[in-house]
């Protein structure tokens, strides 16, 4: 006889959620409208972060995503150039 077990799948779940408390279901509303997100992916997300430091993996933060790509290459060296100057240590702190 045939075990009727489903195999883990190695990549990824298909797992439904329903009746979310409507203030869990707000927030993962919020996560995916602040991110660009679509639900499921807003849910994954969070899932991810909530899981990870049980794993001890890293903790991928997502927030600035939406950033990405957006300035000029004018406006990225005009921000790099500001960093260096902030970088630089006053000699008289080492005294």
């Amino acid at each position: 006889m045939q075990d009727m077990k489903r195999p883990e799948k190695s990549a990824a779940s298909i797992i439904t959620v329903r009746n979310l408390p409507p203030e869990v279901a707000r927030i993962v509303r919020d996560k995916a409208r602040r991110e660009n997100l679509s639900l499921n992916k807003a849910v994954a997300r969070m899932l991810e972060e909530i899981a990870s430091p049980v794993k001890g993996k890293r903790v991928l933060h997502h927030e600035l995503d939406r950033f990405f790509g957006t300035w000029t290459r004018k406006e990225a060296d005009a921000f790099d150039r500001a960093l260096q100057q902030q970088r630089q240590i006053d000699p008289e702190m080492w005294k």
